[in-house]
């Protein structure tokens, strides 16, 4: 029997898939519960026009990441920290820290959990890499410098 998947099943497929299962499994379980469709000549074409309009959505939200990454890239990001002797900060700089400071050089706000530190701790002044995830195809790495405040 073929259907057409309105969710992600786990070991049958994701969503908008065409797959075949057996007909007790597709007939009593998954049509009844909401999880796919049957493949008619109808739900196929419907199900190419999706996939069509998803890919071209997907190639704007990647243009956009892209765009972003070459901002902060090129932007100069400075987070500010109190330090003591010998250049040592109090304390330690984390992802969120870096994602303000983001904001604060670039104008483009970002999630912290998309920034992830190279370093495990920063703890002393000076030039650092972090790496950044826009998109699941999009990610790069940039620097930034921790500064006393």
């Amino acid at each position: 029997m073929e259907i057409i998947l309105k969710k992600d099943v786990e070991f049958v497929g994701d969503k908008n898939d065409l797959v075949t299962v057996k007909n007790g499994y597709g007939r009593n379980y998954l049509i009844p519960n909401g999880l796919a469709v049957l493949a008619t000549a109808s739900a196929k074409k419907v199900r190419e026009e999706d996939l069509r309009q998803r890919a071209h959505r997907e190639a704007k939200l990647i243009d956009e990441a892209t765009k972003l990454l070459a901002k902060i890239q090129a932007g100069d990001i400075k987070v500010g920290a109190k330090a003591g002797e010998g250049d040592k900060i109090f304390g330690s700089v984390n992802s969120i820290q870096v994602a303000d400071a983001i904001k604060t050089a670039t104008g483009v706000e970002v999630d912290r959990k998309k920034v992830g530190l190279k370093e495990a701790t920063v703890k002393t002044l000076g030039k650092y890499t972090a790496s950044i995830r826009l998109h699941k195809e999009v990610e790069g790495e940039f620097q930034f410098e921790v500064v006393a405040e």
